[in-house]
């Protein structure tokens, strides 16, 4: 059994015992967190949510992901080079149910 869900304006596709990275939210690890913005279980589409399917997980940690590195540069002007890092808060679930 596998649903899609809708977390922080992206939709992922999970099932009973996968571990995702979503946005960061606010909890804490050991927390459980239910989602009720399911877009669809197995064969059966909502519009735009099904009612009465929800999808629980635990929270395993929150992080940053690895640092990514942006270079802007501009033909012959050796003045212009520019390096900037970011590194995105995420929160890594564990999904341990899906009823519905």
């Amino acid at each position: 059994m596998y649903a899609v869900i809708k977390v922080g304006g992206k939709q992922y596709r999970v099932s009973e015992g996968d571990e995702i990275f979503v946005e960061k939210l606010n909890a804490n690890a050991d927390d459980v967190v239910t989602f009720d913005q399911v877009l669809m279980l197995d064969s059966k589409v909502g519009s735009p949510y099904l009612s009465d399917v929800k999808v629980e997980g635990v929270v395993v940690k929150n992080g940053k992901a690895k640092k990514i590195r942006i270079f802007k540069y501009k033909n012959k002007s050796r003045s212009n080079r520019k390096t900037q890092g970011h590194r995105q808060p995420y929160t890594k679930i564990k999904i341990t149910k899906i009823s519905g």
